[in-house]
């Protein structure tokens, strides 16, 4: 029976990937609990050891060896029950702390069922699902289809490991390129950033770090068949590969192709950018729905306005206009800015602030009103006197004549 222990340990190592040390620990548990049961609860210091090389097992009570003849039908069903439990847990850890290591990579499996809108996936030792909210709507899967997937998360449950995938997260693309092509694979062309609208385009920017190698004829190969296979294992999503430049403004103008762009002018404290285009491409700049521009922003990590050449000129116009206006009208109002300065009661000679308050304070605000006054009427004023009145009325008089 020990050989046999041993042999059974041996075989769940090699096939559920369980450590042979825990599945001995686990069994030791389980006889633990059968000799308890066996002996009473009032035997003291029941343990149990298993011998690791021979398979032999022994039990001890309050220090004496108790002899294995004591267990009976229940003790070796109690024990079967915790292996088999133990077992299980030990499984579901290893599986959890498989795929825990696998979160960001993509993996293969079979579409095994659909529940609530789920695609449930056999990954063989276990099962994931993809939510439908990671799922790309455009995608059409049957029980059995072979499925590639990228590892979302792992979650710990009662029922074991919950293995969360995804088809819609860019990561897959990035992941799908990585796998296809080789130069990606060994680090000598980068990809810099992806934007995903599932189902319906991607677009990937790409960089090499070796001058005598071309990023996007790597990625794109020998009449497109490195990216015809990833663009078949998303049933037919577009895909733009997009040449990274550390130059914002040619990177703009390339990940906004295949339109042809006539000037970009940037904001870098807003990080915005106004985009101007002939008239012919407006509608492909910015694409259907907005998609191209909208991919384009989120793959340069810029704002993106796009403009006709038509629309900047329409725009213009009254801007135009209204500076012609202003250049018109502004001789206009300097005459009337000195008209209104020489009949300013402030330009005649003799009155300072104080003195122009108390005139305006008295209703003579204009060089006339003063004018037509006499040295008596300024005098009845509280605060000018005689000599003051005489000037401000000779000044007021001198000023008209000027006029």
């Amino acid at each position: 029976m020990n050989g046999e222990l041993l042999t059974v340990l041996d075989h769940l190592e090699r096939e559920k990937g369980i450590n042979r040390e825990i599945l001995m620990e686990a069994v030791e548990s389980a006889l633990l609990s059968a000799a308890k049961k066996t002996l009473g609860p009032k035997t003291e210091d029941v343990s149990v050891k298993i011998d690791r090389q021979t398979g032999e097992i022994k039990v001890f009570s309050g220090g004496k060896e108790m002899p294995s003849g004591d267990f009976g039908r229940i003790a070796a069903q109690t024990a079967k029950q915790i292996i088999i439990q133990k077992i299980r847990e030990a499984e579901r850890d290893v599986i959890f702390t498989d795929y825990q290591a696998r979160i960001g990579s993509v993996i293969t499996g079979t579409v095994y069922r659909f529940e609530k809108g789920n695609i449930i996936v056999d990954l063989g030792k276990t099962e994931g699902f993809i939510p439908k909210g990671e799922q790309s709507q455009k995608e059409n899967f049957r029980q059995g289809d072979r499925i590639k997937a990228f590892v979302l998360e792992v979650r710990k449950t009662g029922k074991g490991p919950q293995i969360v995938l995804s088809r819609s997260n860019p990561g897959l693309v990035k992941k799908l390129f990585e796998l296809e092509i080789p130069e990606i694979y060994e680090g000598i062309v980068e990809t810099k950033s992806i934007s995903r609208e599932a189902g319906d385009r991607t677009k990937i920017a790409v960089y090499s770090k070796d001058e005598k190698v071309d990023c996007v004829g790597a990625c794109v190969g020998m009449r497109g068949s490195r990216v015809k296979n990833i663009v078949k294992e998303l049933q037919g999503e577009k895909i733009d590969i997009v040449r990274w430049n550390n130059d914002i403004k040619e990177y703009i103008i390339a990940a906004l192709n295949p339109a042809k762009i006539s000037e970009v002018k940037l904001d870098k404290e807003t990080k915005k950018a106004l985009v101007t285009v002939d008239d012919d491409q407006l509608s492909l700049a910015i694409g259907k729905k907005g998609q191209n521009v909208r991919l384009a922003a989120k793959l340069t990590g810029w704002d993106i306005d796009i403009k006709s050449k038509a629309a900047l000129a329409e725009a213009a116009l009254p801007k135009a206009e209204e500076e012609k206006t202003a250049a018109k009208e502004e001789p206009k109002a300097k005459k009337e800015k000195a008209k209104q300065k020489e009949t300013d009661i402030s330009s005649i000679p003799g009155i300072g602030p104080k003195t122009k308050e108390l005139l305006e304070g008295a209703k003579l605000d204009s060089v006339e009103a003063i004018a037509s006054s006499s040295v008596e009427e300024l005098t009845r004023i509280k605060g000018i006197g005689e000599k003051t009145a005489e000037k401000v009325l000779k000044g007021a008089k001198e000023l008209l004549k000027k006029k």
